[in-house]
């Protein structure tokens, strides 16, 4: 078995911002902005209109195709309207704006469930699919797909890395749920009929290893906690896999082709709150972290809240933010406002100060290879950055630059500040 994989980087992770920071509900905003494009795949249909009321946890949004995800309304109240909003990753979505009533009256449908261990595999996913649950580690893959691979799979791989600095909402979810994270688990071993489970989580997290560890010996499981290598990107899926059992997946190819199906912690939490409790998923644990953040804190938040109201209800910002980020500072998303709202894949706010912010002027490619070197898929960045500055499309398809999972390492190495990873994103929105 494997315990890395090739390239990669340390980088400094400044976690201890927000590691040691519980996680706290914030109460539900007076109102709610919900995106019903929030996953990978096709945006939801509204299946509200202005002037209808709903409940905490009732449908909103749906879509007949099988690559999407059901949408929640995360607070009771009214819908105000169904129209075009800013989106943290689209720019601008369709979105259900809700006005919170404070009743907090649950959808009838939201009710823990009995007889759990009788549920079979298929009425398992149906719940999933309906919970509109989807990868929280950030592709924010629609789950019901991911796990339904269409060939049979050996092993189930948790993604406990947590790999992105900064973010720390992972962290406190295996130190204080571990035991709910574990039931999802056993659910989706379930789901996939699995033979081996194991749980990848980067040796800097010694407190979540022993949490997850002393709860599995507690529940007497046969599911492995493996430390890895603190190393930048331990949780993307092809790493994560060669890490654990040392398989190979080809290029172009998915994990199912090897026999394995990858998750992470806050999935199988979700996972375990819809079929036990009858949650959907309308809430996330979010980051909020920086130099620039007054109170750093780990926040239980109402998918729809507006980042403005996340950062004043952590006390507001050290002066005015050099950039603010959804998620982490290497995969994240710089946003122009902070009236864009929280979904499904946000995984932590973060706010940087404007001495921490550069602009840098790009220089030519000196081939001196850290790119190369550093590269955890093995591709030539600096080839498709000429490619893409160049215009040369045609001949950036020599450097398979589908390959790329959009790390952003070949950029942070790069002695002359080329901004390799825009011309690479530039390059498969043009030849896609």
């Amino acid at each position: 078995m494997g315990n890395t994989f090739n390239g990669g980087i340390h980088i400094e992770s400044h976690k201890i911002l927000s590691r040691e920071r519980p996680i706290i509900e914030m109460p539900a905003p007076r109102q709610v902005v919900i995106p019903l494009s929030q996953h990978t795949g096709r945006q939801a249909d509204p299946t509200v209109k202005k002037g209808d009321t709903v409940k905490v946890g009732t449908k909103i949004g749906q879509s007949s195709h099988f690559i999407s995800a059901a949408v929640h309304a995360s607070v009771a109240g009214t819908v105000r309207d169904v129209a075009e909003q800013p989106h943290p990753v689209l720019g601008q979505g369709l979105a259900v704006i809700i006005d919170n009533d404070g009743s907090d009256a649950m959808d009838e449908h939201v009710r823990p469930r009995q007889a759990v261990d009788r549920l079979a595999k298929d009425e398992i996913l149906t719940i999933v699919t309906d919970a509109g649950i989807v990868g929280m580690g950030g592709a924010a893959f629609p789950a019901h797909v991911k796990f339904a691979p269409p060939k049979p799979v050996d092993t189930l791989l948790i993604n406990g890395a947590e790999c992105e600095p900064y973010l720390t909402c992972d962290f406190r979810l295996m130190c204080e749920r571990p035991s709910e994270i574990l039931r999802g688990i056993l659910l989706l071993q379930k789901v996939l009929g699995v033979s081996a489970t194991l749980i990848g989580v980067e040796d800097d997290k010694p407190e979540a290893l022993a949490s997850l560890r002393n709860k599995i010996a507690e529940m007497k499981l046969s599911i492995q906690v493996v430390s890895l290598p603190a190393k930048y990107p331990q949780g993307a899926e092809k790493q994560l896999i060669k890490a654990l059992v040392d398989r190979e997946v080809p290029p172009g190819k998915l994990p199912f082709e090897v026999g394995c199906v990858v998750g992470n912690v806050s999935t199988a939490l979700a996972v375990y709150e819809a079929v036990y409790l009858g949650r959907p998923l309308y809430r996330r644990v979010v980051t909020v972290t920086g130099a620039g953040a007054t109170a750093p804190a780990n926040l239980l938040v109402r998918i729809g809240t507006t980042f403005a109201d996340v950062l004043a209800f952590s006390k507001g910002l050290k002066g005015v933010a050099g950039k603010l980020i959804m998620g982490g500072p290497m995969m994240g998303i710089a946003q122009a406002t902070d009236r864009v709202p929280v979904i499904k894949g946000t995984s932590g706010i973060l706010v940087l100060t404007p001495d921490q912010v550069r602009e840098c002027a790009s220089e030519p490619c000196i081939r001196c290879g850290r790119c190369v070197e550093h590269c955890p898929v093995g591709m030539v960045p600096s080839a498709l950055s000429i490619c893409g500055e160049s215009r040369r499309y045609d001949l950036s398809r020599g450097y398979n630059p589908f390959d790329c999972i959009e790390c952003g390492i070949c950029t942070y190495v790069c002695p002359a500040q080329r901004r390799i990873l825009e011309y690479i994103k530039l390059i498969k929105v043009v030849t896609r």
